[in-house]
């Protein structure tokens, strides 16, 4: 098996600045987290992200990215700022769309780690006016900024623990 973890001083992760605050601290690990979903895919063929876990599931670290872009959607865009808009790998009356519509193919990693990279860069938009303590209307009651953030950092730590393991049944490689 090969290893994947990294020196300290070359983590990309570790930015060497010390987050003040609440805000700045947990976004920054929702940052980090988002950059080990980075790490878990690099040097990987479009086959090998789309590639099943175990049968009957449907998980892929392919799904994950395309899963993460729709939930950076979902919480940052419309709870956040009260759209409608569908996220990118939604479809009516399709629950698992971001999973089961994964191919082996590069346009469908290209079009994935696009409306990914999309999906964070309108998030970290979004943050830079946001208070933690503001409440925006959701699910019949309100919902706290701090609440969605928190959430996020949880949605990606869950999923994590998934990437290892695919990483590792892709290759074989484990760490970071």
């Amino acid at each position: 098996m090969t290893g994947m973890w990294v020196a300290p001083e070359q983590d990309p992760r570790t930015t060497g600045i010390d987050p003040v605050g609440e805000k700045e601290t947990l976004w920054e690990y929702l940052c980090r987290y988002r950059m080990t979903l980075v790490m878990k895919c690099e040097g990987l063929d479009a086959e090998q992200l789309s590639r099943r876990s175990v049968p009957p599931s449907n998980l892929s670290l392919l799904g994950l990215v395309r899963h993460l872009a729709n939930a950076e959607h979902h919480w940052f865009t419309r709870v956040l700022q009260g759209t409608a808009a569908p996220g990118p790998f939604e479809r009516a009356r399709a629950a698992d769309v971001d999973f089961d519509e994964v191919y082996p193919t590069e346009e469908c990693a290209d079009e994935a780690w696009e409306a990914w990279h999309a999906a964070v860069d309108a998030a970290d938009e979004q943050m830079i006016h946001e208070e933690l303590d503001r409440e925006v209307p959701f699910d019949g009651g309100t919902v706290e900024v701090r609440d969605v953030i928190i959430h996020m950092v949880e949605e990606y730590a869950r999923h994590m623990g998934h990437a290892d393991l695919l990483r590792e049944c892709i290759d074989g490689r484990t760490g970071l």
